[in-house]
């Protein structure tokens, strides 16, 4: 690991085995932000936004691809378990790292629960005779076992997860593109038509481009997983680093490509937000049972991220627990020769503890008390996001001080695309204040996130004594 810049307190070495692989990595940046966010949410996106929805996710892509690469150039120089919790506190003190490593945590926990959820509806509906809340148990139970046992497993949860959420895209880009041409059997070429026609490629205007980049942005979400992870490879600085080269541009390559071949092949106007768009193409190009393909591939997507969040959750608490910001019994990893070494399987155990009670709460009150939760959550990802940037226009100075060599992946244009970014989070926070469905995920995220300020200020002095 390279020198790194003096810290607030000192972080201990990591215990962790390395066990994931630079395939791992790799495909665990793609696959952690193709979720069913893509496949279902994206309808809603284009309902507001028409064709022009392509720009609304170049812009949320662009934003988020600059956070990623922020992180990529702190997480290489210096490598650790929590990450941006981590860089947050050797930039901006205690309290930084404290409030967006609680605040992440909690986020991962409660979307956990919609994960888990989503998935047992989808199960549920194949296999009527086994209750939903069986199902969520199944998954989590599986989830759990594999969190507990060596972190290869994981890994490979989460690559053949990818694996199969990347060749869908990969399909329906080839089959979207034919469809385009006419090559395919009983179609014609579509052309242009339906980018200009319906009202044209901006039938919202630009307001309709904004509305749509506040509806997709949150879809990148669960990118900086693989961050959390390279800490546990054989070569952290150069896996992540290749992780995030080579994922930021598959994604927004899959992406707006999957957006563009969807806006081009059917009019925007044949779109329903909460349906998948994906299935009217796959419909409307002649794919027999294109409902339950997609199913398939949604409920993958769900597991898959329900596995991330879960294994992201528990290392990002056990750091804290590392640096005396979470009771030190979460400390423990298992011991022994092989595979199963190096798990901390009480931040497992402990995260997955609170997964089940939103799960609970999720079932038993979604309307009500689950989503106040989820309300305060809502908002979370663009603080954390912030406090990146932050944090890398900080430590950035320093490295450049004090250990030049460790800044192997740089920020491009630095800084000035740090404060292009810091402008677009504030920009986008501002946007949901003025709507009327995003505003309550605002304040209630305000509100979380003040909260856990407010305690880690007040205990900061008693952690420096």
């Amino acid at each position: 690991m390279h020198d790194v810049p003096p810290t607030h307190s000192p972080v201990p070495s990591e215990p962790l085995a390395p066990g994931l692989k630079q395939r791992h990595l790799t495909m665990l940046g793609l696959g952690g932000v193709i979720g069913a966010g893509l496949f279902v949410g994206s309808g809603a996106g284009i309902a507001v936004a028409g064709p022009a929805v392509v720009v609304s996710y170049l812009i949320a892509g662009a934003l988020a691809m600059l956070v990623m690469r922020m992180l990529g150039e702190m997480s290489a120089a210096m490598p650790a378990s929590g990450s941006f919790s981590v860089h947050a506190e050797r930039a901006l003190g205690c309290w930084a790292g404290f409030s967006v490593g609680w605040l992440y945590w909690f986020l991962l926990v409660v979307v956990l629960a919609v994960e888990a959820t989503a998935a047992a509806q989808i199960a549920h509906g194949w296999v009527p005779a086994v209750d939903q809340w069986l199902w969520v148990l199944l998954f989590m139970v599986v989830f759990t076992v594999a969190n507990l046992t060596a972190v290869k497993n994981f890994g490979e949860f989460e690559f053949w997860f990818a694996a199969l959420k990347v060749g869908a895209i990969v399909v329906f880009l080839a089959l979207g593109l034919l469809a385009v041409l006419g090559v395919l059997p009983d179609t014609e070429p579509v052309g242009l038509t339906n980018l200009t026609g319906q009202g044209g490629f901006l039938p919202h205007g630009w307001d309709g481009v904004v509305s749509g980049v506040l509806t997709v942005v949150f879809a990148f979400g669960g990118l900086e997983v693989v961050t959390i992870a390279a800490a546990e490879t054989d070569d952290p600085a150069r896996a992540v680093g290749r992780a995030v080269r080579s994922a930021v541009v598959r994604i927004l390559f899959f992406y707006v490509g999957s957006m563009l071949v969807i806006v081009t092949v059917l009019p925007w106007t044949a779109q329903r937000a909460g349906l998948s768009p994906y299935v009217k193409v796959l419909d409307s190009v002649g794919v027999p049972s294109a409902g339950q393909i997609m199913n398939i591939v949604v409920f993958v997507a769900l597991l898959s991220a329900l596995n991330a969040n879960l294994y992201g959750s528990s290392r990002m608490v056990f750091s804290l627990a590392e640096r005396g910001e979470a009771p030190q019994g979460l400390l423990k990893v298992s011991g022994g020769q092989g595979g199963g070494s190096g798990v901390p399987r009480r931040a497992v155990l402990a995260s997955v503890a609170f997964g089940f009670v939103s799960v609970l709460l999720n079932l038993r009150w979604p309307d009500t008390v689950f989503l106040y939760m989820l309300n305060s959550v809502g908002a979370v990802l663009l603080f954390v996001w912030g406090l990146i940037a932050a944090s890398q226009l900080r430590l950035r100075r320093r490295l450049e001080r004090e250990a030049p060599g460790a800044l192997s992946l740089r920020m491009w244009c630095f800084p000035y695309l740090t404060w292009v970014t810091l402008a677009g989070l504030l920009a986008v926070l501002v946007l949901m204040l003025t709507d009327d469905a995003a505003r309550p995920q605002v304040l209630w995220s305000t509100g979380a996130t003040g909260l856990v300020v407010l305690v880690a200020v007040v205990r900061e002095p008693r952690g420096k004594s």
